[in-house]
């Protein structure tokens, strides 16, 4: 599920503007992953801009209260979606936790931090997502818990077919502010990228682990 155009577009637009996304197909950059990637995405920096992390907290509010439900607590997936998650809990006045991508390994080696108790009812918030994996994991341990997962909301998500795949096996509900294809689609009518980029474009989001070899 996906926000309305308008607002999928006016957020596309907010991470060009700042460079929260860049696109480069003649020079890509290497994801950990090993893979090549015409993007690079760090919707970090739309914390430092108070009318675009206002506009963020306010859709992911909308999503949630449209598509998910509200739910006991909000919690967020560290690191990214820790710092969105608050905001959110903020505005919803709901508890906030967070899920660490590991077990600490001093003091009580939490991965969830914050108070959480079972049959509590949550709604992941995500800054990002690619391949769906880490944000899972934040999934399994919240229902190792004992939690009922209402769903996941998301910045951005690249609208891989893995992510879906697994998202779906998962049975957790996915709702993203924005997407790639909205990001293309605002990258082009701004002139960031060319018509003829469009095809390498498409391609790496088909089969990003093939692209550029």
């Amino acid at each position: 599920m996906k926000n309305t155009n308008e607002s999928a577009l006016k957020v596309a637009e907010f991470l060009l503007e700042i460079k929260a996304i860049k696109l480069e197909t003649a020079n890509p950059f290497t994801w950990a992953s090993g893979w090549k990637s015409p993007i690079y995405c760090d919707n970090r920096k739309t914390l430092s801009y108070p009318n675009i992390r206002n506009y963020i907290r306010d859709q992911f509010v909308k999503l949630i209260k449209e598509e998910l439900g509200i739910p006991d607590v909000i919690a967020g997936v560290a690191t990214g979606g820790v710092p969105q998650g608050a905001l959110v809990a903020q505005e919803l006045n709901l508890p906030f936790v967070y899920i660490r991508s590991s077990e600490k390994t001093h003091g009580l080696g939490n991965v969830i931090e914050g108070v959480i108790h079972p049959g509590q009812s949550v709604v992941v918030i995500e800054d990002l997502i690619s391949t769906g994996s880490s944000s899972l994991k934040a999934v399994e341990a919240l229902r190792a818990a004992g939690c009922k997962i209402q769903g996941m909301a998301a910045i951005f998500t690249y609208c891989f077919k893995k992510a879906d795949d697994s998202f779906a096996a998962a049975d957790c509900p996915l709702v993203t502010i924005s997407d790639y294809n909205y990001l293309i689609e605002q990258a082009v009518k701004s002139g960031y990228v060319k018509e003829s980029d469009l095809e390498s474009l498409k391609k790496w989001r088909e089969a990003p682990e093939n692209w550029g070899k």
